[in-house]
């Protein structure tokens, strides 16, 4: 009966699901003259735009940076418009993280090249013109798709000395010259200030100079696999400034006044390249990895570091345990019960339900429940079925994973209650599904009414805040009641090696550092250090629009996380209840995960070392970088205490101790 109302609601989930549109998933084929759609997509950020002088050369610009992207038809950009504007559909994961896909006014066709293309004529008031110039100063960036590929701009990589194509290219770029006086006469000294005046009118400084790019020459690569069949295999875009017909080779870059109405020109060229690339290797030259030589260093290091930690751990404890068994087995009745030491000595209360013991079973199961979902995301993204290809299929796939593996997070959440023998079981089961991923949804909607408020693209629709909200009622909490339910019937995690004491033995001093605070940040900097490399890859993509692609070393990442985190809370549990500290239930977590995500936050914030644009953009990066180090200290934790649990049921159970 189970299985079948398992069935049933996966079947509703596929069903609702079918609804979203996974683009670049299957080839299109075209012929000569056919068209070739031009989706535009909306603004982004960008991390390393750079300014320009009067010789060409670039230069650090400065500029703010904005974490928010906008539509691309939002009413002060004035980009010209089709007849109809229509929205393309999108996978969950696209809406999700802030794609907003519509057709637009270019018409290509395969094989036809074009020569400045008039698009339209649109006149840009003063205000807008204010805004448009920011945007340009701050390194904004168009993102066009034709054919699923994203209209790119060709880059070379330095250190790897390879030619790839960055994703998007600049709404405009930014001279830079030098002028001559200007400052402000709060600078002049008082005493003499004609003598302040005339020199600091003959100071240099440097004036930034935004121009708008309105002519596009559109590279569209094709590949020719004869009969007349063509495919898309890259695309290009070359923008230009201009303020009159480019084609006349005489007008100069376009400026956009702040004090007056703009009359803006906007044009297009299309030329067609034949390449010798196929379809099925068309997004090699955009997933391009950057600094490999760095990530393999780190990796290596890490990998070495985990395999003396664990000879490390394995032999301390292994000679410390043998030890402490082969005088136990030793006991004669002539003893004394004096020569008990160590960890031995807690066996009476290890095993002593902790305080709030519903919310760390909770936090465990939850933690359970999110690894599994990063691990098997990370492992399908390393083997390629989660493409960049399909847009948007990664955050689905996430999705999708974390609401199944809530049986798994239930199951786990209820047998730890069990192990700690709470008696409110139902309490747990109703809490589980609901207290993080409801806290989380929470966290998310607040952060939406900041993204509102500056009229961003990246605001969720309330229609997708539904829709998660029901997918959620019908597959990942009736999964997650089963799991409890089966927990609760089947799960033994309840039956410990030891009688508990009626009265807590009394926990003597403790050195400083397996203090609780000391012993977090000591053991997260280990796991950390795991990640440390992919986390700057990691956010370099989550906020400024980059292509991610470098999931194999993530997944050795995320592998080397796991070992460390296990291995340094099992050494620290071990030698806190060596020194009769018998509190190990909430210590494990709390070093396990705290210490991880603490560092994982101030990595964060040093992560902004450029200007942060406006009161908006500081409260979504510091918030979305709370919600994401609460959620590694979640998952972390859960993998310390569940290391620490089989842990210490492992040593006591070889003892006997009654």
């Amino acid at each position: 009966m189970m299985m079948k109302t398992i069935f049933c609601l996966l079947s509703v989930y596929l069903a609702l699901t079918s609804a979203f549109y996974l683009p670049g998933v299957a080839p299109t084929t075209y012929g000569k003259g056919d068209e070739i759609p031009l989706l535009v997509n909306h603004l982004t950020p960008s991390l390393n735009f750079q300014h320009k002088d009067d010789q060409g050369n670039d230069i650090k610009g400065n500029k703010e940076h904005f974490l928010y992207s906008f539509d691309y038809y939002f009413p002060k950009l004035h980009f010209c418009k089709p007849e109809h504007v229509e929205k393309q559909p999108e996978s969950l994961g696209s809406i999700l993280f802030g794609d907003r896909i519509y057709n637009s006014p270019f018409s290509i066709k395969m094989l036809e090249n074009q020569e400045c293309t008039s698009l339209c004529k649109v006149t840009i008031p003063a205000d807008d013109a204010k805004f448009i110039n920011k945007l340009i100063k701050n390194g904004f960036f168009q993102n066009w798709l034709i054919d699923g590929l994203p209209a790119a701009r060709k880059l070379h990589d330095v250190k790897t000395k390879s030619d790839f194509y960055g994703t998007g290219f600049p709404l405009g770029n930014v001279h830079v010259r030098q002028a001559v006086g200007g400052l402000a006469s709060s600078k002049l000294n008082l005493e003499n200030p004609a003598r302040e005046a005339k020199n600091v009118n003959n100071m240099v400084h440097n004036v930034e100079i935004p121009f708008l790019f309105n002519h596009y020459d559109i590279n569209v690569e094709y590949h020719d696999r004869g009969e007349g069949n063509y495919r898309v295999v890259g695309v290009t875009v070359d923008p230009k400034s201009s303020t009159g017909d480019i084609c006349t080779k005489k007008s100069g870059g376009l400026i956009l006044l702040e004090t007056e109405d703009n009359e803006v020109q906007f044009s297009y060229s299309v030329r067609f390249i034949p390449s010798e690339t196929v379809w099925a290797t068309r997004w090699d030259k955009y997933l391009h990895v950057y600094d490999p030589t760095i990530q393999w260093f780190s990796l290596i290091n890490f990998s070495v570091v985990v395999i003396l930690l664990s000879m490390v751990v394995i032999h301390s404890l292994m000679r410390a345990l043998k030890s402490d068994f082969a005088r136990y087995e030793e006991f004669n009745l002539d003893d004394t019960f004096q020569q008990d030491s160590g960890w031995k000595l807690g066996h009476g209360d290890v095993f002593r339900i902790p305080d709030k013991s519903m919310l760390l079973s909770i936090l465990v199961g939850s933690g359970t429940q999110l690894f599994l979902m990063v691990a098997v995301s990370i492992f399908f993204a390393a083997i390629g079925i989660l493409s960049p290809s399909s847009r948007g299929s990664l955050p689905s796939a996430m999705f999708i994973l974390y609401a199944l593996f809530g049986f798994c997070g239930s199951y786990v959440s209820m047998g730890v209650y069990k192990f700690f023998n709470g008696p409110y079981w139902k309490a747990n089961m109703i809490l589980t599904p609901i207290l993080v991923p409801g806290l989380l949804f929470i966290s998310i909607v607040g952060l939406n009414f900041f993204l509102l408020f500056s009229r961003s693209s990246g605001t969720i629709p309330p229609t997708a805040l539904i829709f998660v909200i029901v997918l959620w009622f019908i597959i990942s909490i009736p999964l997650s009641l089963a799991g409890s339910l089966i927990a609760n019937k089947k799960c033994n995690w309840g039956e410990h090696p030891t009688k508990t004491n009626e009265i807590a033995r009394q926990i003597p001093f403790q050195p400083w550092y397996l203090k609780t605070v000391p012993a977090t940040l000591i053991a997260g900097l280990f796991p950390f250090g795991s990640i440390a490399v992919e986390l700057y890859f990691i956010y370099s993509s989550l906020w400024f629009n980059k292509i991610f692609y470098m999931f194999g070393f993530l997944f050795v990442s995320f592998l080397l996380l796991t070992l460390t985190t296990t291995l340094v809370t099992i050494l620290i549990t071990y030698y806190s209840l060596n020194l009769e500290n018998w509190r190990w239930q909430w210590r494990s977590f709390i070093v396990g995960g705290v210490g991880c995500a603490f560092y994982i936050f101030v990595h964060s914030i040093i992560f902004t070392k450029f200007k942060l644009g406006g009161f908006t953009t500081i409260v979504l990066y510091v918030g979305y970088s709370l919600i994401i180090s609460a959620l590694c200290a979640v998952v972390t934790g859960a993998i310390g205490f569940i290391s620490s649990m089989l842990f210490v049921k492992k040593i006591y159970s070889s003892v006997k101790v009654d």
